[in-house]
């Protein structure tokens, strides 16, 4: 693993779980990052001082990054209005995957765990703005956390661990009680925070428009999908929600999982749609630590030695109320699950990590944009209807539609909420009439864009990469192949949208 100059370092610091993690730089296990006030006044005047890459795409690349860095901490100061920055600074859960030896995993999960307090304290002192939407939205993960702590851990580190936690939650409790009712960051500040994070200018109301366009376009193709299976007398999305009663029980899930990913990669190699088929994609139930996530992949990241990446997919509890096990088993249906498989495994995320391993500059390597991330998977889902997946069972097609509506309606609800257009409650309906999503589940889905307000960054992902596809096709006419397109943007990384123009030079 090469060693990161001062100036990349910078900009790691300022998001050290996420580096750890998704880039592999385990100089970071057993350490925390100091999102006191001071800690991030000091992190922020670290930014910019040294010499760019060479590389011209690496120097714009960096430079968003850092500029991101300072409207995220600087003008935002997103720090002290939500949770989650912290929640990621003390989740012990990347320390169950199996990058390096147990005896090194677990002698650092002890480390970070030692500084939980530290941690903490500079929670309650920055989380002064903390809204009542947020805090409650946000309550559960934050009393989830205790969960993590291993019961194995020094008697009196786990003690003071626990203390400061119940301290924690002692303090998001009182904001949900008495915080600001508002949580919105304004048009002007949802449109800074996308726009700073991947180099380009955002148009919110230009953005809602297509995002309703968009969302027009996937009710149509799925009522042309349920025509195909027959049952194009109804509502589309009543027949969804009849389709996904379908599922495999609790003990049926993880070998539904496991065979899906067989399939979903094997049509990628056949197809040959991405740079890379290497690598091994395990398929396993997620540790304790991330059961909280229905489905999730955790590749062998760049900066880490070879080793088989993880689709970890998380069955309900026998224990939970019954209601509760139907609803989630819902997402493993015959109809839904195989996009998730796409989405996470091929040509999705665990292809992209493959890709991710062969670039060679440490830029590239190591900062990551999360837009480009869940927008190449969701690009992937649909790719894979027009490559001709699964073409005997239009349920395929369905659930790439049910998918992408629950994405295109985050997009939508996070504009509506942030610029004062519409309320969550206002939000949950419009999951329940845009998507197959119902009651809580709607809920919980519009409750989202108070604590992740870019959580549209799937669809919009996806649409610029498929802007960029158009664009593709008309300048290499016949010499476009989605091969050699895919090629040209995972070399690139995970870059910032607005570098994507990059891969076509």
């Amino acid at each position: 693993m090469s060693e990161l100059d001062s100036r990349l370092r910078a900009v790691c610091d300022l998001s050290l779980p996420q580096i750890r993690e998704m880039a592999g730089r385990h100089e970071y296990d057993g350490r925390i990052q100091d999102l006191s006030p001071e800690g991030v006044r000091t992190g922020l005047a670290a930014l910019g001082a040294g010499e760019p890459p060479a590389d011209p795409h690496d120097a714009a690349h960096l430079r968003i990054f850092e500029e991101d860095a300072r409207v995220r901490y600087g003008e935002l100061e997103l720090h002290r209005r939500n949770p989650l920055a912290h929640l990621e600074n003390l989740d012990l859960a990347t320390y169950d995957r199996e990058y390096a030896p147990e005896a090194e995993r677990v002698a650092a999960r002890n480390a970070h765990l030692a500084l939980w307090p530290e941690a903490v304290d500079h929670a309650i002192t920055s989380l002064d703005l903390l809204s009542a939407p947020v805090a409650t939205a946000l309550l559960g993960a934050v009393r989830g956390l205790a969960a993590g702590v291993p019961a194995d851990a020094d008697a009196s580190v786990r003690e003071a661990a626990l203390k400061a936690h119940a301290r924690l939650a002692e303090h998001v409790e009182e904001a949900a009680r008495s915080g600001d009712p508002d949580a919105s960051l304004g048009a002007a500040g949802l449109a800074r925070l996308m726009g700073a994070g991947d180099g380009l200018p955002v148009d919110l109301g230009t953005l809602a428009v297509r995002a309703d366009a968009e969302r027009d376009r996937l009710l149509a193709r799925l009522a042309e999908s349920c025509a195909r299976l027959g049952r194009g007398g109804g509502s589309p999305l009543d027949v969804a929600r009849e389709l996904v009663k379908d599922h495999p029980g609790i003990d049926g899930v993880i070998e539904a999982a496991r065979v899906g990913t067989e399939r979903a990669i094997a049509f990628t190699r056949e197809k040959d749609l991405v740079p890379y088929h290497d690598g091994e994609c395990l398929v396993g139930i997620a540790p304790e630590s991330r059961r909280w996530g229905m489905a999730m992949m955790s590749w062998a990241a760049p900066g880490e030695p070879e080793a088989p990446s993880w689709y970890h997919v998380t069955p309900p509890e026998p224990s939970w109320p019954e209601r509760d096990i139907e609803e989630w088993l819902e997402v493993f249906s015959a109809t839904t699950l195989p996009a998730i498989n796409v989405h996470e495994v091929a040509p999705g995320h665990f292809s992209h990590g493959r890709a991710l391993r062969h670039v060679p500059s440490p830029v590239r390597r190591t900062l990551m944009s999360l837009a480009f991330i869940e927008g190449w998977a969701h690009y992937a889902e649909e790719l894979c209807v027009e490559e001709g997946f699964a073409p005997e069972d239009p349920r395929f097609e369905i659930g790439v539609w049910l998918e992408a509506l629950i994405r295109v309606t985050r997009l939508a609800c996070a504009i509506g909420v942030h610029s004062g257009a519409m309320t969550v409650q206002e939000g949950a309906a419009r999951f329940e009439a845009d998507t197959h999503l119902a009651g809580p589940a709607a809920l919980s889905e519009a409750s989202r864009a108070t604590f992740d307000p870019t959580y549209g960054r799937y669809t919009w992902g996806k649409l610029e990469i498929l802007d960029l596809r158009s664009r593709a096709r008309a300048e290499w006419g016949t010499g476009f192949t989605p091969k050699r397109f895919h090629t040209a943007m995972l070399d690139l990384g995970s870059p910032p949208l607005g570098l994507l123009g990059n891969a076509l030079a």
